[in-house]
């Protein structure tokens, strides 16, 4: 529902506390001057530029976090999660904010509860707010951008994620590798492997924390790791009597000759991401909202830094490049350069394509 039907289904209550937030001209006790005030105030072209501009980075990033939620229903406890995931940099001991955050937004016209018995506990946005707030955080996020020539030399993976991962297969078929008492490949078949596929990695070194980013990341450099946990997933692979075998399953797909859809993998990669960067499809999407041309990666750091929650060691800044950045480039959805002012990127036409989504396609 858009915004003046939410308006007709709300108690005057919640359109006297709306109408009073935002200075309306109107008689408090008309409910259909209250609703007509209210649309004309939250209709007008500045309020949502102001809107946001007046906004604290976790009223952003909570309003970012539903935006991108394929639920169109909250319920209270959800909206404490989003609450809570929204305000990381809040200081200890204001963590009862929370609700008033979710009170603020009831009050600002951004969250209403169903108008039947069934729904009276579950909270809607309204449809047009959403998409007029993503159309103005768009822009608010490019204000910041910094656009660059195409550099001279430039680096772009394609479909050979998908290529690497059939390899890697037939290499497990081939060979049966060792694993270790750890359940890891042992670095001489980790190096097999890597001989084997067409982008490799430097094996990992001793030392350093290594977690939250699937299980086999703990033993893999990034690449390979998606690849191994992704033939898992599939069970295209077994880890059986200290040997990864190919299964049944595997088996059939390397003989039936077909590449691994990008599109599945991405998927993949966003859920088994999700877990240590919880707003991943947002800033993949906003990634891909700013970098339709070159881009400089210390602007889109700059642009949305903000925006991503640091994972233990992992500040926002390696998030974005190591994390993020550098997995697109795996996946064939952006490519990667060095320009005057310093590394730059730009979205693949698929990767545009695929960054946008299911909710914001409907």
């Amino acid at each position: 529902m858009n915004l003046a039907d939410m308006l007709t289904y709300a108690d005057i209550g919640q359109l006297t506390a709306i109408a009073g937030r935002y200075q309306c001209d109107c008689k408090r006790n008309s409910k259909h001057d209250l609703i007509q005030s209210i649309l004309i105030t939250l209709g007008s072209r500045e309020f949502m530029e102001s809107h946001i501009k007046g906004c604290s980075p976790e009223e952003l990033r909570f309003l970012n976090t539903l935006l991108f939620d394929e639920r169109s229903q909250f319920s209270l406890e959800d909206l404490l999660a989003a609450a809570r995931q929204a305000s990381f940099d809040t200081p200890a001991g204001k963590s009862g904010g929370y609700r008033e955050l979710i009170s603020t937004f009831k009050n600002s016209g951004w969250l209403f509860s169903g108008a039947s018995q069934q729904s009276r506990y579950q909270y809607q946005i309204p449809a047009d707010l959403k998409s007029r707030f993503r159309d103005r955080m768009g822009g608010y996020l490019k204000e910041r951008i910094v656009t660059c020539p195409e550099p001279p030399v430039y680096r772009g993976e394609g479909e050979l994620l998908a290529g690497d991962l059939l390899l890697f297969l037939r290499y497990v078929q081939e060979n049966e590798p060792e694993l270790n008492q750890e359940g890891a490949l042992y670095k001489r078949n980790q190096q097999g492997v890597m001989n084997a596929l067409q982008i490799a990695e430097p094996l990992l070194g001793k030392g350093g924390w290594r977690f939250g980013y699937g299980r086999a990341f703990e033993h893999y450099p990034p690449r390979f790791a998606l690849l191994y946990d992704y033939a898992r997933h599939r069970r295209w692979t077994s880890e059986e009597g200290y040997r990864l075998k190919l299964t049944s399953a595997g088996s059939v797909f390397l003989e039936e000759g077909k590449s691994e859809k990008l599109m599945q993998l991405f998927t993949f990669w966003l859920r088994l991401y999700k877990g240590a960067i919880p707003n991943l499809p947002s800033l993949v999407y906003w990634i891909s909202h700013c970098a339709g041309s070159w881009v400089s990666i210390a602007s889109l750091s700059e642009a949305l830094g903000w925006l991503i929650k640091p994972f233990y060691y992992d500040d926002a800044a390696a998030i974005l490049e190591q994390r993020i950045l550098r997995m697109l480039l795996h996946l064939g959805m952006l490519r990667l350069g060095d320009g005057d002012e310093g590394p730059v990127v730009i979205m693949t036409p698929w990767g545009s394509e695929a960054a946008v989504p299911r909710l914001l396609l409907k």
